[in-house]
């Protein structure tokens, strides 16, 4: 099963063509860019599926981050991943941007719980907390960082994300730090393309995973009201 995921959730946009079968990565790209995400992307896939050697109908899935993350990011992975799908007639999965940052974490060892934080500004953190055996710990969810920091001190954890240092910086006094801390900021495509190889297609909907309403609010002073 040839996947391609889409990641345009947080201040990346990256692409990977991952042969499930062989799990083999055919070909991948990424940038680092807080914005520019709708011009990149297209063009990256184009050059993933030419680096391959395959056809876009080769693809048997395509999967897309839902997030949480940047509204305007969010948008652009779905409406590629949706538009894909449309036109080959394949299924379309949407993953977690918590999950896939914690997944190569628990992978690598899941004794010891991964609590993925993303930065959501104005001293907050987006949080999920995943302990053995993929068992949710914390719910994902939107809080302060020091509410999240309280949340995640309860025994031995990892740190993944780009909230990571928020919650350092709030950490309980007299609680034990964290065993690691990693410097992973944006999701691996390739991790997104093993979590949809075995994500169940009823819950993995692409739909947009908000948390939390958007900054700009529409504004209101001097509306011309409606006749």
């Amino acid at each position: 099963m040839l996947i391609l995921a889409l990641d345009t959730a947080l201040e990346a946009c990256s692409v990977a063509l991952h042969d499930m079968a062989r799990d083999m990565t055919l070909a991948r790209a990424g940038r680092v860019m807080e914005r520019g995400h709708a011009e990149a992307l297209i063009p990256m896939v184009e050059g993933v599926i030419a680096d391959s050697g395959l056809n876009i109908s080769d693809i048997g899935i395509f999967a897309v981050t839902v997030g949480p993350g940047s509204f305007t990011g969010l948008r652009v992975g779905l409406a590629a991943a949706r538009g894909f799908g449309l036109a080959t007639g394949r299924p379309v999965l949407g993953i977690s941007t918590l999950a896939t940052l914690a997944a190569p974490l628990l992978a690598e060892d899941d004794t010891i719980p991964v609590a993925a934080a993303i930065d959501a500004r104005h001293g907050n953190v987006y949080l999920q907390m995943i302990g053995p055996s993929g068992r949710i710990l914390v719910g994902a969810r939107a809080m302060a960082a020091k509410d999240a920091a309280r949340a995640v001190a309860i025994g031995p954890v990892r740190l993944v994300g780009s909230g990571a240092a928020l919650l350092l910086d709030a950490w309980p006094p007299g609680e034990r730090p964290p065993v690691e801390v990693y410097q992973e900021v944006t999701p691996d495509p390739v991790w997104l393309a093993r979590l949809a190889s075995v994500a169940d297609p009823a819950r993995s909907e692409p739909r947009p995973l908000y948390l939390r309403d958007a900054d700009a609010k529409p504004q209101t002073a001097g509306r011309i009201a409606r006749r």
